[in-house]
């Protein structure tokens, strides 16, 4: 199957809504997803707030505080590089999601999943209805998304135990761009909440974090 079909057309979107999600502040702004089949597409709302705040003041990025939802069917994702999917249970995607989402990432988007324990039977499914020829390759160690300023030699960080799995990163990888980043075993996200929700410790929300943003960081070095 070939994925090029909407791509020139993806292309020229991403470019005419301000450089990959510029903000009417003239800051980049990022996105979470929200998708239907049951599943709590709203976990984690202190998440992507406290990853941003930790990136603009860590990286020197100018990311907008403002985070935004969007629905995957929506043409309004494109006005965002960057899209953030989490939850715990079921998630399904229409006919109208795949082809959105498969036309977002091939045209210069980004989606990174984290499983928020719950998702994975779910999930491994509707990705591979968006790409059918492409499977979820585990990243190795010296990827550069674990070689950013932060430096993951061991790979993806263990935030919670769950099933007491090792933490693995997955990604769809399309001519040797990675499109999809999903996070297993890990829960980034609970990391980056608030330290009330969790009780996290502070060695633990500095490592998710941290590795939070060498994800943003690699996806706005691919974006330019």
């Amino acid at each position: 199957m070939s994925y090029g079909k909407h791509y020139i057309l993806t292309l020229v979107t991403l470019i005419i809504t301000s450089c990959l999600g510029l903000s009417q502040n003239g800051n980049y702004q990022i996105a979470v997803l929200k998708y239907k089949g049951g599943g709590d597409w709203y976990a984690n709302p202190t998440a992507l707030p406290n990853l941003v705040e930790f990136c603009n003041e860590n990286l020197g990025t100018t990311i907008s505080t403002e985070i935004a939802t969007v629905s995957i069917e929506d043409p309004d994702i494109f006005n965002y590089p960057f899209v953030h999917m989490t939850g715990h249970g079921n998630v399904v995607f229409t006919n109208d999601d795949i082809e959105n989402l498969r036309s977002y990432l091939l045209g210069g988007g980004f989606l990174h999943i984290d499983d928020n324990y719950g998702m994975d039977q779910f999930i491994r499914i509707e990705l591979k209805k968006v790409f059918p020829a492409l499977e979820l390759v585990e990243l190795p160690y010296n990827h550069p998304i674990f070689n950013q300023t932060y430096k993951f030699p061991k790979g993806l960080p263990k935030i919670h135990e769950h099933d007491d799995n090792n933490s693995q990163a997955f990604g769809i990888i399309h001519e040797g761009r990675l499109l999809c980043l999903y996070t297993y075993e890990t829960d980034l996200g609970d990391g980056w909440e608030d330290e009330e929700v969790h009780g996290d410790s502070p060695e633990k929300r500095s490592e998710a974090l941290k590795m939070g943003a060498n994800i943003i960081e690699f996806v706005f070095n691919e974006a330019h």
